[in-house]
């Protein structure tokens, strides 16, 4: 069983299961370790509440509760010929936030648009987004925000007793920044994708805390509801020579093959230039696309996670330092720093591309490869570069 080294865990499980089996992964665990488990494909949400867990039918993994004795019958499981792929700790996950010190924007004129919006030339492009399903998978959203008024936005929790409504504040401020206006009452536009279709989940409760769970069914709900793109501001920090998550390399795997990137925060531990930390869990896994971040000055942050060994590439960067966008308290709008703002970047161009192109899963990952702006910095930092819109 793969145990998480450096984050803390909730005590329940998540299992790997074959590709269509479902169905056998079902009957498998109820003979290996008397664990009843319901699907999302066929069961409402009372029924998976009274059963000892979940399988996420369109990913092909299950969270379930196992007691010590249960866990060696799920071990076995891994090991024998079957359904059962692998076990792994359930982990618990945070918003990725950062210290507010950052740099100096009045170099750039944002009485348009922002210093983000230009550096990746969304200003320029005559793609809106329109027709793409954006999913942000994050603390909520503010559903009564002015400036998203008339606004297409699909809002589901996924946190148990709290309603999307977002009284933390970093979901809509990573709302804004991928889906947001381009001419909001006061202020500069901010958004970069600005006629997609917002599918805002709220996997991390209104403390910022959340759990692997909520996560993998935001991404099962993102995939049902055809979500080209999936954006993560989330994840838990590791330690160097840390594996990835096989669980979610396989849940990214499977969306890809469905028509759904995923794109995550790298994570904000570094302390640039004497501390390099490596890319966060689940950013950390080859099919999910790692984001760095940048300042207006072409310099990356201080405190975005960088390509420390093998196991965690930084894919591109985007901007993340001083972001304006959306907040769910007055006045409305605050500016905020960390590789979660510039995440929601990167999926705003990602809409962009997927409406240009008609680009979807492995296609629309390399299009933002291979247009990304090469910058002086080295590429176990910002990896192909600074993403640019189509």
């Amino acid at each position: 069983m793969s145990q998480p080294t450096s984050a803390e865990t909730t005590g329940r499980y998540l299992v790997l299961l074959e590709t269509g089996s479902t169905a056998a992964g079902v009957r498998e665990l109820d003979r290996v370790a008397g664990i009843q488990v319901a699907s999302t494909a066929d069961t409402v949400a009372e029924q998976i509440a009274s059963s000892d867990g979940v399988i996420f039918h369109e990913l092909g993994i299950a969270l379930v509760e196992a007691s010590p004795d249960q866990l060696p019958g799920l071990n076995r499981a891994v090991d024998e010929p079957g359904p059962v792929l692998a076990v792994e700790a359930e982990r618990v996950v945070h918003a990725i936030t950062s210290a507010d010190t950052g740099t100096d924007v009045s170099a750039v004129d944002e009485s348009a648009f922002t210093w983000g919006l230009q550096a990746v030339g969304a200003n320029l492009s005559t793609a809106t987004g329109k027709g793409i399903r954006v999913a942000v998978l994050d603390t909520g959203f503010t559903v009564a925000h002015a400036d998203f008024a008339g606004r297409v936005v699909t809002t589901s929790s996924f946190v148990t007793g709290e309603t999307v409504d977002d009284a933390h504040g970093h979901g809509t401020h990573c709302v804004g920044v991928s889906c947001g206006p381009r001419k909001p009452a006061t202020g500069p536009g901010y958004g970069v994708a600005h006629e997609a279709e917002i599918y805002a989940g709220k996997v991390l409760g209104n403390s910022g805390s959340g759990s692997d769970g909520g996560i993998l069914a935001g991404i099962e709900w993102a995939i049902a509801n055809g979500c080209a793109v999936v954006s993560m501001s989330l994840g838990a920090a590791t330690r160097p020579g840390t594996p990835h998550s096989v669980i979610f390399e396989q849940a990214a795997s499977r969306a890809l093959a469905k028509g759904t990137l995923i794109i995550a925060a790298a994570g904000n531990e570094s302390r640039r230039p004497g501390v390099v930390s490596p890319v966060g869990h689940p950013a950390n896994c080859p099919s999910i696309m790692a984001v760095g971040a940048t300042d207006a000055q072409g310099a990356l942050g201080f405190f975005s996670c960088g390509t420390v060994d093998a196991v965690g590439a930084v894919d591109v960067v985007a901007p993340g330092v001083d972001v304006y966008s959306s907040w769910n308290a007055a006045p409305g709008t605050k500016r905020l720093q960390g590789t979660s703002m510039a995440t929601p970047h990167v999926a705003g161009v990602a809409a962009l591309m997927a409406e240009r192109y008609g680009a979807r899963g492995f296609e629309l990952w390399a299009r933002l490869g291979q247009t990304a702006r090469r910058l002086p910095l080295s590429s176990t930092d910002v990896g192909a570069g600074l993403v640019q819109a189509p």
